[in-house]
């Protein structure tokens, strides 16, 4: 009978793979061995596809009647540094006695690209093949993995798609990088005086310098624009509050063009009319017209994917989504969490039938345990199934990022920031088996003369779920109020407080203690910060700051959970664009700015996120078997060809000079 191969995508990942078969395996040079299996690995790619040079040495020149280069086969070739270990996999993949290949990469499109270009390049024949698809790396779902490996023909739909990413990110990358190279590159270092400038350029690179460059822009050609609040002190000592005034249906105001918005005005000496209007006879009261107490609930908030996790640990710990997903990733090695490179927010209906061994597993992470001991006593862990926490269908590959309940051994050995990210993880996972937060709400309109004034307080009634999540500061959770419940109004009131306001009637008349002009100013809109602008590569370049609104919108993003954080790194890597690292914020450099100009003034649908967006979703269709490879290439070489063309034709360096001095002056001379 012949052995089996087990194929893993790192060393560390072939020793789990090693322990959990418990064979008598020996060290080998590369792999280990025992009577009846080879368990071997990569170490992350061995082969690459080949530069242009191969095809033809004379298209090492850069050259514009070379372009568009589309070869009709593509070349490939193993990567020099790791060519001993690419003999060792291709040496044991063809070996007589293995019969059965298990594929045990990374169970994504990339894990399945490394092991195919593997294969394609030892030209095996005549293996019987299994795809080993896992969420964690616990003994128990590698052994699961392997006893339901499926016919690795069942993935061909998913190593198409792999293998069209990796040719669009190369046909883009080489021409049109060396396009606008050759075109302008002379332009931007006679600018810059530099000694010569390589204009990079990628499907999705190009999409997210484009969003960060414009808006930067609109930060820049923002206007402040003043307004005036009114505000009014009503009610009695200890018990006084404060309303704003709004312009509605019965004010003298209605409607009118000198108010701002319907709470205040353009102009300051409009809002001292009205505090004018009012001030008289004295003393000045104001009477209840309605008076609104309400309880509200606030749900926990969906599980963490890879781009809310990045987004989470930006704000939090002030690291990079690069950082965010290495730690990650090691703490998935350690299996203590479940696969990272996630877009899913749920849970399989699968995994919520096991769901009680990830709890009885954190019994050993003592932090969670007064929060376990709580679930035990709602039992909220057997319906889990019921809940929007679990939809297998909003999961592709994986579902959401969860802690296993095992390696908690390994947390002692960790630095403090994995630590801290693995307790927000365990956090967030906790909340959902609690019931909704409540918020005893109270608003109040009262009526001065025939102005009307609004306000609102709200206290916190029942934590629910915020005792494993932690209570949000007043700041961000009155600000999140507002956002669930579109209302302006929402201050956060103490306890003893909010009695006392309860205990107002409608039809009461109060004294009005004083009534002040408060000024505004509009705000300029936000830089993106590390974490904000993966959300919105998630959103296809939209940035919503509503995490219930983003888990209904979701669609095809610009790149994937396993590339963006990569992709921000490219660019801080080639200057494009700056990241503060204290507070994580992303602007771009001049040299950004220009090439940002270039593009925009050559191939402006690369800067654009839903065309961006609908190449990703082309891939997906691709994957899911709904287009074929071949229609996808035709569209993506149509596409080469006809951008390539375009640029050829133009005459517009002229006018680009216009632009980078446009740009440079926001940036010091010789920065």
């Amino acid at each position: 009978m012949g052995k089996a191969l087990y194929i893993a995508e790192k060393p560390s990942v072939a020793q789990e793979f090693a322990k959990a078969l418990k064979l008598n395996l020996k060290r080998r040079d590369g792999y280990l061995e025992s009577g009846e299996a080879y368990v071997t690995w990569c170490v992350g790619h061995l082969v690459t596809m080949s530069y242009p040079e191969s095809y033809d040495p004379s298209l090492k020149r850069w050259s514009l009647a070379a372009l568009p280069f589309i070869p009709e086969d593509f070349k490939y070739e193993v990567i020099p540094a790791v060519a001993k270990q690419f003999r060792v996999v291709s040496g044991l993949l063809n070996r007589e006695d293995v019969e059965t290949i298990y594929v045990c990469t990374d169970s994504g499109r990339e894990g399945e690209y490394i092991y195919r270009l593997v294969e394609q390049q030892s030209g095996v024949k005549g293996k019987v093949r299994r795809r080993v698809w896992i969420d964690s790396q616990t003994e128990e779902e590698i052994l699961r993995g392997i006893r339901e490996a499926k016919d690795l023909k069942e993935y061909d739909n998913l190593s198409a798609s792999a293998y069209l990413r990796a040719k669009e990110d190369y046909l883009m990358g080489i021409n049109f990088s060396r396009l606008l190279t050759l075109k302008y590159g002379n332009s931007i270092s006679n600018y810059l005086h530099t000694k010569y400038s390589v204009i990079s350029v990628g499907r999705v690179m190009t999409c997210v310098l484009g969003m960060v460059v414009r808006r930067e822009r609109e930060i820049r050609e923002f206007v402040e624009m003043p307004f005036y609040r009114v505000i009014a002190r009503q009610g009695e000592e200890g018990q006084c509050f404060e309303g704003e005034w709004r312009a509605v249906k019965g004010s003298r105001w209605f409607e009118s063009f000198d108010l701002y918005k319907e709470n205040g005005f353009k102009e300051e000496k409009k809002a001292q009319e009205l505090i004018d209007s009012l001030s008289e006879p004295k003393p000045v009261t104001c009477r209840i017209e309605k008076i609104e107490k309400k309880k509200e609930k606030k749900n926990p908030p969906l599980l963490f994917n890879l781009a809310e996790l990045q987004n989470e640990c930006s704000k939090r710990f002030k690291i990079s989504p690069d950082e965010t997903l290495r730690i990650i990733q090691e703490l998935y090695e350690k299996k203590l969490v479940t696969y990272p490179r996630t877009d899913a927010r749920v849970l399989s209906s699968a995994v919520a039938k096991e769901i009680h061994k990830n709890l009885n597993g954190l019994m050993k992470y003592s932090p969670a345990v007064p929060y376990l001991q709580d679930i035990v006593s709602f039992g909220s862990h057997k319906n889990i199934a019921k809940t929007r926490y679990v939809d297998d269908k909003q999961i592709t590959d994986h579902y959401a990022i969860v802690p296993t309940g095992h390696g908690i051994d390994a947390l002692a050995s960790l630095p403090d920031v994995p630590k801290k990210v693995y307790d927000v993880i365990v956090r967030r996972f906790l909340s959902i088996f609690y019931p909704p937060a409540v918020y005893q709400k109270v608003s109040i309109v009262t009526k001065i003369k025939e102005e009307c004034f609004f306000a609102g307080f709200k206290v916190l009634a029942e934590e629910g779920y915020f005792k494993a999540a932690g209570v949000p500061g007043k700041k961000n959770a009155a600000r999140e109020e507002r956002q669930d419940s579109g209302e302006e109004s929402g201050q956060d009131a103490d306890q003893v407080f909010f009695e006392k306001i309860q205990a107002l009637k409608k039809g009461m008349v109060l004294p009005v203690q004083s009534l002040e002009i408060k000024e505004g100013k509009t705000p300029p809109p936000k830089r993106y910060n590390s974490g904000s602008l993966i959300l919105a590569m998630e959103n296809a370049g939209q940035l919503i700051e509503d995490e219930e609104l983003r888990a209904q919108i979701k669609g095809s993003g610009i790149g994937t959970s396993a590339t963006r954080g990569e992709i921000l790194k490219k660019l801080f890597n080639n200057k494009y664009l700056s990241l503060n690292k204290k507070t994580q914020i992303v602007t771009p450099s001049l040299l950004g700015e220009m090439i940002f100009d270039v593009v925009e003034h050559s191939i402006k649908s690369l800067l654009n996120p839903e065309l961006t967006a609908s190449w990703e979703k082309g891939l997906t269709y691709v994957a899911d078997g709904e287009i074929t490879a071949e229609e996808y290439m035709e569209k993506l070489d149509r596409f080469i060809v006809s951008r390539t063309q375009g640029v050829k034709g133009l005459r517009n360096e002229g006018a680009l000079k216009a632009c980078y001095d446009k740009a440079a002056e926001y940036y010091p001379k010789g920065k």
